[in-house]
Order: structure tokens, then C-alpha cells, then sequence
């Protein structure tokens, strides 16, 4: 399921919890996500534990890691689903998530996509970029009288980038899962995110698939942020400069792809003789 921003909160209105918006992202000093110590407990399991994790501006970062090592739970702290018991989140230097909504974060720039692929299946390719862009709920029928030119240029730019321009009249439902895939973040890229979170983007795809998300997402690095939760090792090693390795709610080692796989901790925890 894509998370889209709910409502039309625009930049210095007030928020659902009383505080001011912020205009925008900022950047200038810092990395566009800052997580320390941050800690979640469900009835007594500490999903989280003490997790510092910081990404750089443009970074495309790749978190791995074995089931239930917070690697879920950290999504939903940065996207508001799940308050944290303790620690800081920051989008930037000024924008608090602990403080946001989900809405609220997605307005402000954070797009999340699951890992399984959501988008409208009775609608066309271009139909479901075109709801994707929308903040109000408008008849579908008046969608396209109502779209600016920048607005048809950006869907036309986003078509070209996910490789579906040949798709662009056809039902979403009747589209590979790769496909489906590839316009869910072509839905995602309409809300125009500065921080991608992706669950497992590969999972199901077949090696052409994805060797061709692995182009996209290197095309989207440097004008977006990603952080890539994924179990496919060829598709990490094909993308990624820099790996986290979670266990247990916090981060167990972190470097380049062959300094975490050379980990004895995470050879033991994850990846297995």
C-alpha cells in the first residue's frame, strides 16, 4: 500500500496535533534522516533498542537483516504509524516525525512503499499516476480536464522513468508484478518524496525485473533518498554502497557490502557460513 498524504494540509498551516507545519525539508547542515536511540516495546519485546541510524542527502542505503530485527518497526517510526517510547527522529534539522501524523509526514515528504504492490487495478497506468498527484478525491471522469500542462509533463516524465509508456492505456490489474511494482513507486515519485522507504522492492520480480529496478532505483539516487529493506543479496550487491545490518532493534554492523558480509557478527546472525 502506498502512503499518500490525506487531506490538503499545505506548509504553515497547523497541524492535527496544534503545531505549525514546516515550509519545507532542511538540509543545508545534515543528513535528511536522524535516528538516535530510538526504542518501541510491544508488551515487553523490545522491537527497537536504543537505534541510531543517520542517511545522508541523495544516499542510497540498503538495511538488511533477520525477521524481527526492528527493520519493519523503523519504517513505521519514521512514517508515524508507530510512536517510539524514547529517542529522536528527525526529517532534516527541523522537522520532528515524533510530533507528525502520518499525513503529516507524507506531506512533508517521506513516500513508504510496502512490499506488496497496491495500486488500481480497474484503472489505467495513467489513471493511477494521475489519482497518485491528487489530495481530494475528484470524479475520475474530470481528472484529466483538470490537469495542468506541468502536470501532464510530469506524469509523462514519470511513465519514461518507470519504463511504462507502452503501458500507459492498459489496466493496472492486467500488468506483471514487476510492473505493478515499478508503477506503485511511479505513484509514489507523483507525490514528489524527498525520502523513499521501500520493503523488499525485488521480492517476487523475475532476474530481468530486477535487474531493471536496480537501474531505476541507481536513476533515482542523488534527486531522492532511498532506504531499501531487501533479502536479495545479488539485488543489494547490485545497488547499494553502503549496508545496516539490524539485529535485535539495533544496528549490528554497517559498511560496505562485502565489510558486512566479511562480519563475523553478521555471518552468526544473518547470513550463515
Amino acid at each position: 500500500m502506498t502512503t499518500t498524504t490525506n487531506g490538503d494540509l499545505r506548509s504553515g498551516q497547523t497541524s492535527g496535533l496544534g503545531h505549525i507545519m514546516p515550509t519545507g525539508v532542511d538540509t543545508s547542515h545534515g543528513p535528511i534522516l536522524y535516528l538516535e536511540d530510538i526504542g518501541v516495546s510491544f508488551d515487553g519485546f523490545r522491537a527497537l533498542n536504543k537505534l541510531t541510524l543517520t542517511i545522508e542527502t541523495g544516499e542510497l542505503r540498503c538495511i538488511i537483516g533477520p525477521n524481527g530485527a526492528g527493520k519493519t518497526t523503523m519504517m513505521d517510526v519514521i512514517t508515524g504509524k508507530t510512536r517510539p517510547d524514547e529517542g529522536t527522529a528527525y526529517f532534516g534539522q527541523t522537522i520532528d516525525l515524533t510530533r507528525l501524523t502520518e499525513p503529516e509526514i507524507a506531506h512533508a515528504g517521506i513516500g513508504r512503499k510496502f512490499q506488496k504492490p497496491t495500486v488500481f487495478e480497474n484503472l489505467t497506468v495513467v489513471e493511477n499516476l494521475e489519482l497518485a498527484m491528487k489530495t481530494d478525491k475528484r470524479v475520475r471522469a474530470s481528472l484529466r480536464a483538470k490537469l495542468s500542462g506541468d502536470d501532464l509533463a510530469r506524469i509523462g516524465e514519470n511513465l519514461e522513468l518507470i519504463r511504462l509508456e507502452s503501458e500507459a492505456g492498459r489496466l493496472a490489474g492486467v500488468l506483471s508484478h514487476g510492473q505493478k511494482q515499478w508503477l506503485e513507486i511511479g505513484m509514489l515519485l507523483m507525490q514528489e518524496p524527498k525520502l523513499l522507504l521501500l520493503d523488499e522492492p525485488a521480492a517476487g520480480m523475475t532476474d530481468h525485473e530486477t535487474a531493471r529496478t536496480a537501474e531505476l532505483f541507481l536513476k533515482l539516487a542523488g534527486s531522492h533518498t532511498l532506504v531499501v529493506v531487501e533479502h536479495d543479496m545479488d539485488f543489494i550487491a547490485a545497488i547499494a554502497s553502503t549496508v545496516t545490518v539490524l539485529h535485535e532493534g539495533s544496528v549490528l554492523a554497517e559498511g560496505t557490502l562485502d565489510e558486512v558480509k566479511g562480519n563475523d557478527r553478521v555471518i552468526e546472525v544473518y547470513l550463515g557460513r
